[in-house]
């Protein structure tokens, strides 16, 4: 019997090209505005809060300052929402 890896893996939600148009429009806004936002992120446990300080086109990697300027690379696709954070 042959081994079905694929089946095993986790499958990234899918999602259609207005969720995606929206998450790029927050993404893009809190880049240009330096505001604070929440990423729920696929196959993270906790969501990750922090300041989008570059959104590489090439890599598609964004690119978020969490608190002491850690810096963690997330690729777009893994984005599943985006939270403004008020001050």
């Amino acid at each position: 019997m042959a081994k079905t890896k694929k089946q095993a893996k986790l499958q990234r939600p899918a999602r259609d090209e207005f969720e995606l148009e929206e998450i790029a429009y927050q993404l893009t806004e809190a880049f240009n505005e330096k505001t604070e936002v929440v990423l729920s992120v696929w196959k993270e446990d906790e969501p990750i809060q922090g300041k989008v300080t570059k959104m590489d086109g090439q890599t598609k990697l964004i690119h978020v300052e969490e608190k002491y300027g850690v810096v963690r690379k997330i690729p777009f696709i893994d984005i599943l929402a985006v939270i403004s954070v008020s001050v």
